[in-house]
């Protein structure tokens, strides 16, 4: 099924034919690198890069009779190259070619995720300021707060997303590390100085003091890292679920010519992109328990985290991919309701105005205690039995002797709860705010 989720650009980099690709390009480089500490000939690198070539249905077959991957490997490859052969992987561990390969793959499907994150950035940068004085109601709890924009509710998933984006540059950075450093990582046959060419050449930093694997914390970063950012996309999806949902009506996904939402019922629209991001978030969460559970191995190496990395690692990218393609797509197309927006702020009949009511009240000399009472009291009537708060409020004897009609007034402007909005967007977009 990850097929279908699966973008072409992602795909390749978890690809077979990838693999042993790039497993080759470490083999090469190792040899290469040994060429100027004097343990191979230039002639025999020199024919290897010629001749080395990959067939994996020749690298399947082996494998199917010898049961390791990495000896089929190179026993395809030395098919291919001949006496020249004899040269690849000396001195190396099976791991030192998987895991500083391994490394080269994560960083390039990273530098897919970096690329789709500053994409999604870009889209909620857009529709931040595009709705940045499209008033809504705040909700804590699901109930009515205080007047916010939608605009600002997009700064929020900005900030956020880029947070997710250092994140990811930093888990990037601790997994483009290599080791060749052989069977218990003591450098016992290749040289820490030949280990430290070979990850320079191929972009790497070595593992400092390698086991005879690169050590899985760093995968684990990794993964809690695109875990964090599916749930940032659940956290946004949950959002928009909330805001599409009949009663609220306040902005929904893009609905296309021809789209039906419901088998039975045809007047259905439902938000089965953000439906979808929420589902696939916890495949990826559950997938980053998994990479802590590959941390504690036995002694210097076991091989229990190898068949776990087979599976979470390109299905983690490639559903991560996948959900940042179309939050981003959906994000660009939202369609939001502004008249709904102003419409549902007065559905409490203004009582969301009531701290406002309350701090006047304490500014003018009243105990916190009585003017809370007396505001709570008047809200609550509001809540039960209909009205307008602000009539209500204004009738109240004990209020009026604090405060005269126009400063009660007053207190029911939204925008005076919005007057820093311009100092959030400064904060979060700099200059360009």
């Amino acid at each position: 099924m990850i097929e279908r989720y699966a973008r072409p650009e992602m795909t390749a980099v978890w690809t077979q034919q990838k693999k042993y690709e790039t497993w080759l390009k470490v083999e090469i480089a190792a040899c290469e690198a040994l060429v100027k500490d004097g343990k191979i000939p230039q002639v025999a690198v020199d024919e290897i890069r010629e001749k080395a070539e990959i067939d994996v249905d020749r690298i399947d077959a082996l494998e199917a009779v010898v049961k390791h991957d990495v000896i089929a490997f190179l026993s395809a490859v030395t098919e291919k190259v001949g006496e020249a052969g004899r040269f690849i992987h000396m001195g190396m561990t099976s791991s030192d070619v998987l895991d500083t390969a391994l490394a080269l793959l994560m960083r390039e499907a990273a530098d897919i995720l970096i690329a789709d994150l500053e994409a999604l950035l870009e889209a909620l940068k857009i529709q931040a300021f595009k709705h940045k004085k499209t008033l809504m109601i705040g909700r804590s709890h699901g109930i009515h707060g205080e007047p916010i924009t939608f605009g600002l509710k997009l700064c929020h998933w900005y900030d956020e997303s880029k947070r997710n984006l250092v994140r990811l540059q930093e888990a990037k950075r601790m997994i483009s590390v290599g080791k060749i450093s052989g069977a218990m990582g003591t450098n016992a046959h290749i040289s820490p100085e030949i280990e430290t060419a070979v990850c320079a050449q191929l972009g790497l930093t070595p593992e400092p003091v390698s086991t005879q694997i690169v050590h899985r914390d760093r995968h684990a970063q990794f993964m809690q890292t695109l875990a964090l950012i599916a749930a940032s996309l659940e956290r946004f999806s949950v959002e928009i679920r909330h805001l599409q949902r009949t009663e609220v009506g306040e902005a929904e996904e893009p609905f296309t010519v021809g789209q039906k939402g419901s088998s039975a019922m045809p007047h259905k629209r439902n938000p089965v992109s953000t439906e979808n991001i929420s589902g696939l978030s916890r495949v990826i969460r559950a997938n980053a328990g998994a990479a802590l559970e590959n941390i504690p191995l036995w002694h210097e190496r076991d091989i229990s985290h190898s068949s776990v990395e087979r599976i979470i690692l390109p299905d983690s990218t490639i559903l991560l991919d996948y959900m940042l393609a179309r939050f981003t797509k959906m994000i660009s197309r939202i369609v939001v309701y502004p008249e709904r927006m102003r419409k549902n702020m007065d559905l409490s009949g203004g009582t969301l105005y009531s701290q406002k009511i309350l701090l006047r009240l304490i500014e003018k000399g009243m105990e916190r205690e009585i003017a809370y009472a007396i505001v709570q009291k008047t809200a609550m009537e509001i809540f039960e039995q209909g009205g307008s708060f602000q009539e209500a409020i204004t009738e109240n004897p004990k209020v009026l002797a604090h405060l005269d009609k126009d400063e009660i007034a007053a207190c029911f402007d939204p925008w005076q709860y919005l007057q820093h909005l311009d100092a959030a967007y400064q904060r979060v977009f700099g200059e360009e705010s």
